[in-house]
């Protein structure tokens, strides 16, 4: 990344279209202030305008080429269209968007490389209609790195939830509970550690990272009294690590690492689990909380929360996070 990013826009994708994303993109265009950078959006402009009407807010639209978004964005919501309709009604999400869905996340990453976006901010997906038209992979994340892949770069990429409050990376991310311990290997803890440590130095500038890492079981496996895996695996990679002159401890029972205290002590918290680590966060900073993947050849940001379908077109849905996301995102690119 270079300072070139920092007159470049944001591209923002749509979500899916019957979710909360596009009420929040059309509030984070009317708090643009406090987003401070610009931002286009890939979506359906006549579905957006229809969604401004209805929950009566002032957000005019102007369709725009990505090349003309940062000057077009302080006087209208610039949407670069798709090339399938989105007009999805709120609250009921229908297969027959997911091409849309998919097409926004696509183009988007496609504009970064292009050198037409300086980063990605995504909203949220409803998973389970895109697996009904036939996406294969678990998340956003897991995509992503296909998506990076399909650069020619190599990319492992590792989910982290960000706020002030407190920073997470779960090393397992959308499996099963019941295949966690399975998939959970030296090499996978160290790797994401890794992705971890290079990205806090490189793109938060965080000089020298401290990593706390989580044991797997209760109490940390209580010796070997209640699982193996901190013995076996958790306390070889974190051993791994250290040799390599990383700033690392643990493994550390779980339900003591996320108090103040605690949280002092280190910058990232690596869970081993998907749920170790985000109910944390996302009690401690769910307005505020970050999602960002670590580990591609770009930036890109989400809100810490989903779709939301129950609140989708009844003018409840909280900007702040999508917010936090584009301001981190520009931030991140610039560095």
């Amino acid at each position: 990344m270079t300072n070139q990013n920092a007159r470049l826009p944001l591209a923002m994708t749509m979500g899916e279209p019957a979710g909360i994303g596009p009420e929040l993109a059309l509030r984070a265009w009317m708090r643009r202030a406090q987003v401070g950078a610009p931002f286009f959006i890939l979506a359906d402009p006549l579905a957006l305008s229809a969604l401004a009407r209805r929950l009566a807010l002032e957000v005019p639209i102007a369709i725009v080429e990505p090349a003309d978004a940062a000057e077009t964005f302080w006087g209208a919501l610039p949407v670069v269209p798709l090339s399938v309709a989105a007009a999805a009604a709120p609250g009921a999400p229908d297969r027959a968007f997911a091409r849309a869905t998919i097409e926004s996340i696509e183009r988007a990453v496609g504009y970064v490389r292009s050198g037409e976006a300086s980063a990605i901010v995504t909203n949220p997906i409803a998973k389970h209609g895109l697996y009904e038209a036939g996406f294969e992979f678990p998340g956003h994340t897991e995509f992503l790195g296909r998506l990076a892949g399909q650069w020619g770069a190599s990319a492992q990429p590792v989910m982290m939830l960000w706020s002030r409050a407190l920073c997470v990376a779960p090393v397992t991310i959308h499996i099963p509970l019941a295949d966690v311990a399975r998939a959970l290997t030296r090499e996978l803890i160290v790797s994401t550690a890794r992705i971890v440590e290079k990205d806090l130095r490189e793109r938060f500038g965080v000089a020298r990272p401290r990593l706390a890492v989580a044991g797997l079981n209760p109490h940390a496996g209580e010796g070997g009294a209640i699982g193996h895996e901190e013995i076996e695996t958790i306390g070889p990679a974190i051993a791994l690590l250290r040799a390599e002159g990383f700033d690392v401890t643990g493994p550390h029972p779980a339900d003591t690492m996320f108090h103040e205290a605690a949280r002092a002590r280190y910058d990232v918290a690596l869970a081993m689990y998907h749920d170790q680590g985000l109910i944390p966060i996302k009690t401690l900073a769910f307005d505020t909380g970050v999602n960002v993947t670590l580990g591609l050849p770009f930036v890109r940001t989400s809100p810490d929360h989903g779709v939301a379908f129950d609140i989708a077109g009844k003018g409840l849905a909280n900007p702040a996070s999508l917010i936090e996301a584009a301001r981190l995102a520009a931030r991140l690119a610039a560095a």
